[in-house]
């Protein structure tokens, strides 16, 4: 597999190659992960059966061009990441290359020589959108992508060098990832639209994310003490920024009658709110198995994005616990959440339909209740024996077509 970011960098996405690495060695495959090298991480380890190698590459080295300590694959191929992966698959000998994100493009070189299976799994609008969230200048959904309004966008974003280099680069790769690609993963159907794929085609296969069955169960006591509130809050996890909705859900909150508190764990960031109203818990860093405690103690989980969302791991964690989630009526989260039977959904970016929805849930736990079964019930179709099952044919097929071809 490739990804740019692994455990224990941690993200919705890197929790989705962890988690289905681990439940592929469990199944009797033999997995390795290609990643970025970041300190003070070793550049070789084993976890759990996963085999771990984390490289270097030429950008890497151009510290300037990076605004946080995560040093993120480039929108084409990074030459020292290529050779290293060269390398990396004559050591390996796999027979299926299953990549995540922009790391991809620098196996790309090596697809047609190799003759291996090319299997991408799309968690964003990276193939359509050169910033990946489909935001246009970062305020609202996109209308669709054209020239001006890409370049306005990416310059916006990225700044006045950067931009336009990561917009063409990506337009150029993506058109060649489209024809070296095997088979596509969009992990909603949103995510497949945004990225202009048809998912009528063989393809295209989309398979949403999933959470290992015994997630529920998480614990980790390697904190002193105990980080939580008592039980009896409302939670939302995700980085504290815009498109996750914090704003919104500030908003919201603060026009709530008598609320218990708000518990939001994840990182500030330079877009974050300055100031948090009364009532509102930030806890910056927990180790996974406390935010699960978190689900189980929380009377109820908010996803309040404004971006596409493509498929949160975390609102699946939540029903794993019963929990009832408000979520916006957009992306992945749809997919997730039937309204009024798991939980609720709103507009994204209204505040007061967000208010009425969680005051609704405060006051009424039997409704709590009633949800909360239904979604932890709902969630057996985005587990690890469902989703992994797919994804395990998915190579199958890939690998019965390569021995087709070389028959021919």
């Amino acid at each position: 597999m490739l990804a740019q970011f692994y455990p224990p960098l941690m993200g919705g996405i890197e929790r989705h190659v962890q988690n289905l690495g681990r439940a592929l060695v469990k199944r009797g495959h033999q997995v390795s992960v290609a990643t970025l090298w970041h300190a003070p991480l070793p550049e070789f380890e084993i976890l759990e059966g996963v085999r771990i190698h984390r490289l270097r590459g030429t950008l890497q080295r151009m510290t300037a061009l990076f605004t946080t300590d995560r040093q993120h694959s480039p929108p084409f191929p990074d030459p020292e990441i290529t050779l290293a992966l060269s390398d990396l698959l004559k050591k390996e000998q796999p027979e299926i290359v299953h990549a995540h994100d922009w790391m991809v493009r620098s196996f790309l070189p090596l697809k047609r020589r190799s003759g291996l299976a090319l299997v991408r799994t799309l968690h964003d609008c990276e193939l359509a959108c050169a910033q990946m969230r489909y935001m246009y200048l970062d305020e609202q959904l996109c209308s669709g992508p054209t020239l001006r309004r890409c370049t306005n966008c990416a310059t916006h974003h990225y700044g006045p060098l950067k931009g336009p280099v990561t917009l063409y680069a990506n337009f150029g790769m993506s058109a060649l990832e489209k024809q070296l690609v095997d088979v596509f993963i969009p992990v909603s159907r949103a995510v497949a639209d945004a990225n202009q794929l048809d998912v009528t085609q063989p393809f295209v296969q989309v398979t949403p994310n999933f959470v290992p069955e015994e997630v529920a169960d998480e614990t980790d006591i390697s904190l002193p003490g105990d980080p939580l509130p008592a039980a009896g809050f409302i939670l939302q996890v995700g980085d504290l920024v815009p498109d996750k909705g914090i704003e919104i859900l500030l908003q919201a909150y603060a026009r709530l009658a008598d609320p218990p508190p708000l518990v939001l764990i994840g990182r500030r960031t330079p877009r974050s709110p300055s100031e948090l109203p009364a009532g509102v818990i930030l806890i910056e860093s927990l180790p996974h198995g406390w935010i699960m405690e978190a689900w189980r103690r929380c009377i109820f989980g908010t996803v309040a994005s404004t971006c596409l969302d493509a498929s949160p791991t975390v609102t699946l964690e939540a029903m794993s616990c019963a929990r009832p989630i408000i979520g916006s009526r957009l992306g992945g989260i749809v997919d997730q959440v039937s309204d009024g039977e798991t939980g609720i959904l709103v507009e994204p970016g209204d505040p007061e339909a967000l208010r009425s929805a969680m005051q609704r849930l405060i006051t009424d736990p039997q409704l709590r209740a009633r949800l909360g079964q239904a979604a932890r019930a709902r969630v057996q179709a985005f587990q690890a024996q469902t989703v992994v099952g797919k994804i395990e044919e998915i190579y199958r097929q890939q690998l019965y077509r390569a021995e087709v071809q070389r028959g021919k």
